[in-house]
């Protein structure tokens, strides 16, 4: 059984910053796409970064310029820099994986992140 386990979350002021993890309990160096996902009360799961096996990258508009999205394949580890945050920003956080195009994609248990003052 895959896991995903995710940190780094909590609460942070406006403009602060935070770092979550995810580690993954499988080597991530070849697989198709990595990412980040967040979802609101009340609202639906939306993409926030991925990143692929050759690191390329994609951001949500609403973040660009503010997050970043890592890996360190060594680590089994994707990243996600969050700075100039905003309570907006406020969801809970899902790392997530899918390792090639017919194989399923598997969800951390999530971090919540708070922005308020």
């Amino acid at each position: 059984q895959v896991q995903l386990v995710e940190s780094g979350g909590g609460l942070v002021q406006p403009g602060g910053s935070l770092r979550l993890s995810c580690t993954i309990s499988r080597s991530i160096k070849n697989m198709l796409i990595l990412g980040w996902y967040r979802q609101a009360p009340g609202t639906q799961r939306e993409l926030v970064a991925t990143i692929t096996s050759d690191t390329s990258t994609n951001y949500a508009d609403f973040v660009k310029g503010r997050f970043t999205i890592s890996k360190d394949n060594a680590q089994n580890s994707v990243y996600l820099q969050m700075n100039n945050m905003k309570p907006e920003d406020t969801a809970v956080y899902y790392c997530y994986f899918r390792a090639a195009l017919i194989t399923p994609a598997y969800w951390g248990q999530g971090t919540q992140v708070t922005v308020s003052s």
